[in-house]
């Protein structure tokens, strides 16, 4: 398969590797991932690529994106999984408190560890996708796009442990971010500002807008929302290239009003649009106005404008829809 011919294979993956989060590598952050665990359905850079290789093809089977030839059941799986979020979301799914992921400059022996921890071990996975032995991890790493899919449904035996506390995700957050207004400079005239999403052990953040203090993103992220899921915390970067990314401001978000009156509604869809919450502005919170909270074409919505805090100047425009289990 060539890499640039229009529909091919190789095309499709380059196109998903191309996806925000899929530009880091799952493990790590590391930048510019060319290296895939095709299994799994990660994105991962050279350094974690060859702790991967170490685990076996039977846990991990690690592709170069660009050189090696990938099938198109392998291809439709890293597809249907869609990359590192939506794979972090289950193999990170209970990160101990404390704990802290790898950095890009993690030595070999961090970053081993981790790695172990997280797919031969399974110590970070959802309980419910736990393999119990290795006959049973070849069949479920096989079908794990599937698995992945699966864990964000709910069907009859998640209700009954969801009603007795045992579920760990209560649904999941889809977040706009739209536009950042009168962004702080941090370069010599602007800077080129990203953001930075942070909800228990999971974190998310947008592309790098260049040389832009009015940047327009209206990229959708997406996170698990645990049963103890806390404030939603925002960061504006300044990225460069060779220091460390400059802070331009942050927020944090209270997400008990939107979760709160969703399950409070139930099935959105049988409602007609209309107001079922507010978050109110307040001296101790970074809202411009009052934020309501709506069932909007059968979805819970909330539109969220924040003055970035402990910067000079700043404000971001969100959009947070709660997504339930059923969905």
């Amino acid at each position: 398969m060539e890499l640039g011919r229009p529909g091919s294979g190789k095309r499709r993956l380059r196109d998903l590797l191309l996806k925000k989060d899929n530009r880091f590598c799952a493990d790590c952050r590391a930048l510019d991932p060319r290296w895939a665990s095709s299994n799994i359905g990660v994105f991962i850079c050279l350094k974690c690529c060859g702790v991967h290789r170490s685990l076996g093809s039977h846990i991990s089977k690690v592709l170069s994106v660009t050189l090696d030839e990938w099938n198109d059941d392998e291809i439709d799986a890293m597809i249907e999984i869609g990359g590192n979020n939506s794979a972090n979301a289950i193999y990170e799914a209970f990160i101990p408190e404390g704990y802290s992921k790898p950095g890009p400059d993690a030595t070999h022996e961090q970053r081993s560890k981790f790695i172990r921890s997280k797919y031969e071990l399974q110590e970070f996975l959802k309980p419910s996708l736990r393999i119990l032995s290795n006959s049973d991890k070849n069949n479920v790493q096989a079908n794990f796009a599937s698995k992945v899919m699966n864990s964000f449904r709910s069907n009859s035996s998640q209700k009954s442990q969801l009603q007795k506390g045992m579920v760990e995700f209560l649904g999941l957050l889809k977040v706009k971010v739209i536009k950042g207004t009168n962004l702080a400079i941090r370069d010599m005239m602007s800077s080129d500002p990203y953001v930075v999403l942070t909800l228990g052990q999971q974190t998310v953040q947008t592309g790098i807008i260049r040389s832009n203090l009015n940047p327009v993103w209206n990229e959708e992220l997406m996170l698990s929302v645990p049963q103890s899921f806390g404030t939603l915390k925002l960061q504006v970067y300044d990225y460069d290239t060779f220091t460390a990314d400059d802070i331009m401001g942050e927020a944090e978000i209270d997400l008990q009003p939107l979760i709160t009156s969703a399950m409070a509604f139930g099935d959105a869809g049988m409602f007609s649009n209309m107001q079922i919450g507010k978050w109110l502005k307040s001296h101790d919170n970074a809202l411009i106005g009052d934020s309501t909270v709506n069932i909007v074409d059968g979805k819970v919505k909330q539109e969220i404008s924040l003055q970035l805090q402990n910067v000079e100047s700043g404000e971001l425009d969100l959009e947070l829809e709660w997504m339930p289990l059923e969905q």
